[in-house]
């Protein structure tokens, strides 16, 4: 069975904040067409922050996820800093006090992570949001185990899912948040929370491969 050690794993957080800084721009620019424009700089000042106390302290992935996700709870505004706090923290509570990580408890991390943003949002998929990356995420990952796959290649899966998802929202007409003002208009533009959401479930999921035992 394929497994990666949580406690060898935190360095997917610093990858994941490398990325979502070299994003910013492109994130920012998405975000003006529809919204206000700063989902990249919010993120990157995020991510930022969180790397600068990640740094050096080779922490565990459950642990490291908790930092982050704090830090976007408590330090950064809009309204993606609570929701993607929450999700990492609630993926940091699942991986608490798990030494290998498998697929299944991998699903359960994914699930609480899901769970927590439903809980304090009410959009859902196909209203142009981070959903519609993270629910067809989630659910090409569950079907992947539940056919059989290897953790790899559900890890695969998921990030297909997530790509396919985020490509979505361009079709899709914004029913929350600044964007749904524009009605109609909101079409032809991709979703930022939905790209930003692909890149980190994107990292998250490589570096869970490049350490599979």
């Amino acid at each position: 069975m394929q497994t990666f050690d949580n406690k060898a794993a935190g360095g997917i957080v610093l990858d994941m904040a490398d990325r979502i800084i070299e994003n910013r721009a492109y994130l920012s620019e998405i975000d003006g067409k529809i919204g206000d424009g700063d989902h990249g700089v919010n993120m990157a000042k995020g991510f930022g922050m969180a790397a600068e106390r990640l740094k050096g302290k080779d922490l565990s992935l459950a642990a490291s996820l908790e930092t982050l996700g704090t830090l976007l709870m408590t330090e950064i505004g809009g309204s993606m800093g609570p929701l993607y706090g929450v999700m990492f923290t609630e993926f940091a509570e699942k991986l608490e006090g798990i030494d290998q990580i498998d697929a299944a408890a991998f699903s359960r991390m994914l699930h609480a992570g899901l769970e927590g943003i439903q809980s304090i949002g009410s959009a859902k998929v196909g209203d142009k949001t981070l959903l519609d990356t993270l629910v067809p995420a989630v659910e090409a990952f569950d079907a992947a185990t539940a056919s059989g796959q290897s953790f790899a290649e559900a890890l695969n899966a998921l990030v297909a899912a997530a790509e396919k998802g985020r490509d979505s929202t361009v079709n899709l007409v914004a029913k929350i948040g600044r964007a749904s003002r524009l009605g109609e208009r909101s079409l032809g533009v991709l979703d930022a929370g939905a790209t930003s959401c692909a890149i980190i479930l994107k990292e998250l999921s490589l570096g869970a491969l490049s350490r599979l035992q």
